[in-house]
């Protein structure tokens, strides 16, 4: 009897701790919320003095820089004063460039890790744009808006929880822009599917899912030093999380509406880099972190989900996944580009002579394609034809570099804020913190403390 008891005792407490599980705060990692130093307020819808003129530098002339000056070179009222790279050939591969097009050279910087600090202090700079290795892109960019400078820094603008709070921190003390130069919200499809989702077309977006899947191997040897290599090396998680999640975000009005409340992250074993280093450079890695395929699932206030992936060792086709599934219809940009749509939701006009269509199957091609020309988003209208002409990831880094540009000229807010930054940056830190605690649940922080919901939706200034 004794041990029939001890038996039954045991399966009432295994079923109190299952009953409670799902309300048992304790299991979630919490997020640590710096107070707002005194003086500070948010940078929500920050508007600044238009600057007709906008003066640019840019820090890092490798493999992004170059396109982002080449879009600053196309866009009226740009005067780019300062080029700035370790690798004095880079700066004068760009000056070579700028004066091809009839531009005055710029002044150059370059010769080591340090030389950009003279760049930040330059007295005749509006904007600088920060296209350096990861790890250093918040470092100058803090040092930049303490200067007195606005910042644009390519992605992932930081890599740790600290570095994401002391931008947020310097962006709301200085009161300059602080924005991530995320282009893949400015794929032609992503804007579209926006703006479909802001009309309603799709009714409730509950779902996202976005990625990055890119077969790296042709490209580990050209980021310099080793750089991005080193850092899968020595972290787990996803590293690269904002070419997915940013698309997402913005159609589900993350910080505008709705915020995001915890995630939970998983991946496989370490398989493919670590082969790749033994076949190209003969090492033998025992301790490789980061693991071929991480996935992320992500649970919102408002009771939406995400998932997103990192995968650049497995083979397969490049793809950001860019998935939207509303109460009312479904998009999908890889691996093909699709609408579904409930037929109640389908425009005759667009529809044509088409019968019988349904959420079953995507809409077919002409259908499609009337939809996107009806749903094209106002702020690429006027200069779609010349960002695919200027070029830049099928143009989408025009549209980008366009609108900061456009913005700051008429003293707009952006487009993105440094809210944006650090939620899509957060993932970084966060999934590691995850996978080191066997999946545990990780709270994100409020990054705008308190201010998630004072606006209402995205809105892009016109």
């Amino acid at each position: 009897m004794k041990k029939i008891a001890s038996v039954l005792i045991a399966c009432l407490i295994l079923i109190g701790c299952n009953t409670q599980a799902p309300k048992e705060e304790s299991r979630i990692i919490k997020a640590v919320v710096p107070e707002r130093p005194s003086g500070q307020t948010d940078v929500l819808s920050l508007a600044t003095d238009p600057i007709p003129t906008v003066r640019v530098a840019f820090i890092g002339m490798g493999m992004r820089g170059p396109t982002h000056l080449n879009s600053a070179m196309n866009i009226p009222g740009v005067e780019i004063v300062a080029i700035c790279d370790i690798l004095e050939k880079n700066v004068e591969k760009a000056n070579k460039r700028l004066e091809d097009k009839g531009f005055p050279k710029a002044q150059g910087f370059s010769g080591d890790t340090a030389v950009w600090r003279q760049v930040t202090e330059l007295p005749n700079v509006d904007l600088v744009v920060i296209s350096t290795d990861w790890k250093s892109h918040a470092e100058i960019a803090l040092k930049a808006m303490n200067d007195g400078k606005h910042v644009a820094i390519e992605v992932p603008a930081a890599m740790t929880m600290e570095e994401i709070w002391d931008l947020i921190n310097a962006s709301e003390k200085t009161r300059k822009h602080c924005m991530m130069l995320e282009n893949c919200v400015y794929d032609f499809f992503e804007l579209t599917t926006l703006n479909m989702v802001q009309q309603g077309l799709l009714g409730e977006v509950i779902h996202g899912e976005g990625a990055y899947i890119h077969g790296l191997q042709p490209y580990w040897k050209s980021y310099w030093n080793n750089w991005r290599m080193d850092w899968n090396r020595t972290h787990r998680g996803d590293p690269y999380p904002t070419h997915g999640l940013g698309p997402v975000c913005q159609a589900m009005n993350i910080h505008r509406g709705d915020k995001m409340n915890y995630l939970v992250s998983v991946d496989t074993k370490a398989i493919g880099n670590p082969a790749y280093l033994k076949e190209q450079m003969g090492e033998d890695v025992t301790d490789f972190r980061a693991g071929d395929h991480t996935s992320t699932l992500i649970s919102t206030e408002k009771g939406k989900s995400i998932l997103i992936e990192h995968n650049v060792t497995s083979p397969r086709p490049y793809s950001r996944m860019y998935q939207l599934t509303g109460t009312k219809g479904f998009a999908n940009k890889y691996p093909s580009e699709g609408y579904a749509l409930d037929k109640a939701e389908i425009d005759p006009e667009v529809a044509g002579n088409h019968e019988n269509l349904n959420a079953h199957s995507f809409l077919p091609k002409e259908v499609k394609d009337a939809l996107m020309e009806k749903y094209r988003h106002p702020i690429v209208k006027d200069i779609e034809e010349k960002a695919k002409t200027v070029g830049g990831h099928g143009g989408m880094d025009y549209v980008m570099f366009y609108r900061m540009i456009y913005c700051m000229q008429n003293g707009l807010p952006l487009d993105m804020d440094v809210y944006d930054l650090a939620e899509w940056c957060c993932l970084v830190p966060l999934t590691e913190l995850s996978l080191d605690n066997n999946s545990a649940p990780v709270e994100i922080p409020d990054f705008t403390r308190g201010g998630w919901n004072k606006l209402d939706g995205l809105k892009f200034a016109q």
